[in-house]
């Protein structure tokens, strides 16, 4: 739901007034702080127990969200693999790399936060 909403934030905001590039680097700043905010709030509501259940949720997390992204870009939205994979090209400025990097550490992050 977090990258839904941040989609249609870019799309209907900021994705008219900026370049492609530009707009995908401010939706993936935008994508950290809003995954951010959800992240610490799951974790007040449902405090982690060890640094060891801080990595699991983290790697849990990254699979979900790459599977998801990549499964159901490909076989339901029917992007091509060049396409989902172009995201992840940081040499070309594509920042989006950082919300999956982020997504796993972040769980370890606030807890050692919160300890």
């Amino acid at each position: 739901m977090i990258a839904i909403l941040n989609g249609a934030l870019r799309k209907a905001w900021y994705g008219k007034r900026l370049s492609e590039l530009q707009a995908h680097q401010v939706s993936t700043v935008s994508g950290l702080l809003l995954f951010s905010l959800y992240i610490w709030a799951l974790l007040c509501l449902w405090p982690l127990d060890s640094a060891q259940h801080a990595w699991i949720m983290g790697f849990t997390w990254l699979g979900l969200t790459v599977g998801f992204e990549f499964l159901f870009g490909h076989y339901v939205a029917k992007h091509s693999w060049r396409r989902l994979f172009h995201d992840y090209n940081v040499l070309a400025g594509r920042l989006w790399l950082l919300v999956p990097i982020w997504i796993m550490v972040a769980p370890y992050v606030f807890y050692r936060l919160g300890s």
